[in-house]
């Protein structure tokens, strides 16, 4: 889903073209002339279809997924998924102010009933909207900026052939907070949207992704102000400490990767939160400043911010015990470091 994404924000489809596609489609829609689907609604990856949409809304989607499968241009196709994507998720069944999958109550539901195709018309313009002011920005620039889009996983190593050691001067990224199952649940969040569109094996992303295979036993990290904060966790909670690890285990694993393609006197930043596990804050910050110590960095400033957007609760419960709440995080931490000169 996130590739999907990076792909279409960062193709240039012609405007004239798209907006004469938008147009068509507001036509058929708003009409209530999209083809009739004659075969059974099935959607691979969600095994309780009706249980997240309502018939009607099923059969919508239904509708636009074969409206804009029959999209010959793929910039302008990349373009309506990431906006029926936005659709899929606003017309499910699904509580929305959370990170995970909960279906709407029942007095909820009975008064729930989306406009799918008023949702696609509303996202495509939004969307059309800004890439107008985008397209004009980049048209002025001197040099036209281009991007790549990869499918390897930084934690198993960078394919030589994508990017060359020592080729980059500055990588930017926001790594998870924490294993996606405790942490934020991107599968879960993405799943739905992922199945629609029809992307490889939904429902097990959350497996593949950092800390997503726990470790047998807690390792020691190169920093010690981490490995005092998960020794914190194991005397109260073994388990709990054994799933933390393994997401240091995969993000260590991913900076000793990340910090080869990286020239000398090139940066990485590193925006991460500092989550709270039985009551213990997780130091990830110094770790990511620590790991990269590890690998010859050197360390050049953190900035802290305010999160400018929470898809999860404003409490959750850290300890697992019923009725017994704490903040989630509120701020990010962008960890500054640049590798040193031989």
């Amino acid at each position: 889903m996130a590739r999907l994404i990076a792909k279409a924000k960062t193709t240039t489809p012609t405007i004239t073209l798209l907006e004469k596609q938008i147009s068509v489609f507001n036509k058929i829609a708003l009409g209530d002339k999209l083809r009739n689907i004659k075969e059974t609604p099935q959607v691979y990856g969600i095994a309780r279809l009706d249980f997240w949409f309502k018939p009607e809304v099923i059969e919508k989607l239904f509708r636009l997924r074969k409206f804009i499968q029959n999209i010959e241009d793929e910039e302008i196709r990349l373009f309506f998924q990431v906006a029926f994507s936005e659709t899929v998720r606003d017309s499910s069944n699904t509580r929305n102010a959370e990170f995970k999958l909960y279906r709407y109550g029942e007095d909820k539901l009975a008064k729930f009933n989306p406009d799918v195709y008023g949702i696609m018309t509303s996202k495509l313009q939004r969307n059309l909207d800004g890439y107008r002011k985008y397209k004009a920005i980049i048209e002025n620039l001197k040099h036209r900026p281009f991007a790549n889009v990869y499918d390897f996983n930084t934690v198993d190593g960078i394919p030589e052939n994508c990017i060359s050691p020592e080729s980059i001067d500055i990588v930017i990224t926001s790594p998870p907070y924490g294993d996606s199952g405790t942490t934020v649940a991107y599968g879960q969040y993405s799943r739905l949207s992922a199945a629609w569109l029809e992307l490889e094996e939904p429902d097990k992303i959350d497996r593949k992704l950092m800390g997503g295979k726990t470790v047998k036993e807690v390792s020691s990290f190169p920093s010690e102000s981490l490995n005092s904060a998960i020794e914190n966790i194991r005397k109260s909670d073994e388990k709990r400490a054994r799933e933390v690890a393994s997401f240091y285990v995969d993000l260590n694993a991913s900076i000793s990767n990340v910090a080869k393609v990286i020239k000398q006197n090139g940066y990485a930043c590193y925006v991460v939160g500092n989550r709270k596990v039985k009551g213990v804050i997780l130091p990830t910050d110094i770790a990511v400043k620590d790991f990269f110590g590890n690998y010859d960095f050197e360390y050049v400033n953190t900035f802290i911010r305010s999160i400018p957007n929470k898809r999860m609760p404003s409490k959750n419960s850290p300890t697992n015990a019923a009725g017994v709440l704490d903040n989630t995080m509120t701020q990010e931490y962008i960890v500054v470091m640049r590798r040193n000169s031989v």
